[in-house]
């Protein structure tokens, strides 16, 4: 008497840990359709880029489509949800921005997905560092001039974001704590604070750095701090707010990629090997940092740690600034 169950489970896990080429594509039992990166990431963004390059090449090295499937709205909720309902097959994913959905498990009283047990996680991919940014004319060179400067007018100066609740925000809250500072919150919708902050109509913006880059180095802006705990190679000159005094200040747009709980192990492990293949290519890294993304990989445990870690990190800063949502 046979079993076929067993049999299928022994094909499923050596087709999984054989190394995939496109000549094996027909034998394998995963990827058999359309693989979705489901994100709530703008289209035509660093991060938006940084996915397409990582689908772009698991689609040719593996012979199956992988696809970005954008689906923005309610601040990355949307996504989310839509990747903890689905089936946990290895087909749809979710391409997290990791301080973002960390944020709003605190953020929202309810939500319909649990991001710490709805969600296997696969790997990060890597991070885009965040930047303070302020207006060529504002007389602070440093961290120690600018909080010296507000310290001066408390309530005088202002910090723009692209919304409140949201990771720029928390990240200027944080530094408002840090530094013992007054600075009121001017939230915009989306980033249209670039204006503003280039004639000096808001005071400082914290944002992702790969954008600002031409920016500051044709003087329309200045750039005061690097907000992660290494420089940027894109801007090696400026500093981490790290270095400038303020402890632990730490403040990125970090990337993972998230399956629907209960999504089989093999496929997991498949998964992280494959991307962590495409990431470790040397002209994939080099293509990568010249726009400011710093490829990095971990194992599924590592990015569970990492979420645990950015969840108790934002929490804490929402819970001391008292933000709620609007």
């Amino acid at each position: 008497m046979t079993h076929q169950p067993a049999t299928g489970a022994l094909l499923l896990t050596a087709t999984l840990l054989a190394t995939a080429t496109p000549a094996l594509a027909q034998e394998r039992a995963y990827p058999t359709k359309v693989v979705r990166f489901i994100t709530s990431l703008a289209t035509g963004s660093s991060a938006d880029a940084f996915g397409r390059a990582i689908t772009d090449q698991l689609t040719r090295r593996l012979n199956q489509s992988f696809i970005m499937d954008p689906r923005p709205g309610a601040g990355g909720n949307l996504a989310a949800d839509t990747v903890a309902k689905a089936a946990a097959d290895g087909h749809t994913l979710l391409m997290s921005s990791v301080a973002s959905n960390a944020i709003n498990a605190s953020y929202y009283s309810s939500l319909s997905y649990d991001f710490r047990k709805d969600f296997a996680p696969v790997i990060k991919f890597g991070s885009i560092p965040n930047g303070l940014f302020v207006g060529p004319e504002l007389p602070a060179n440093n961290l120690k001039d600018l909080s010296a400067l507000i310290k001066a007018a408390p309530g005088k100066y202002t910090c723009a974001s692209s919304g409140t609740g949201g990771l720029l925000h928390l990240t200027c809250e944080m530094y408002k704590k840090a530094a013992g500072l007054d600075v009121l919150h001017v939230p915009y919708k989306g980033a249209t604070y670039q204006p503003d902050l280039i004639g000096g109509r808001v005071t400082l913006v914290f944002d992702n750095i790969p954008v600002y880059v031409p920016l500051v180095k044709s003087g329309r802006l200045k750039i005061l701090a690097i907000t992660s705990a290494t420089r940027s190679p894109v801007l090696p000159f400026v500093p981490t707010a790290i270095e400038q005094g303020l402890r632990n200040f730490d403040s990125r747009g970090i990337f993972g990629l998230l399956a629907p709980a209960g999504t089989p192990p093999e496929v997991i492990q498949f998964l992280n090997r494959e991307i962590a293949i495409v990431l470790k290519d040397p002209a994939m890294k080099e293509r990568l940092i010249a726009q400011g993304i710093e490829p990095e990989t971990s194992t599924p445990e590592g990015l569970r740690d990492l979420i645990q870690s950015e969840i108790t990190k934002w929490a804490r800063v929402i819970k001391e600034a008292d933000i709620k949502p609007e």
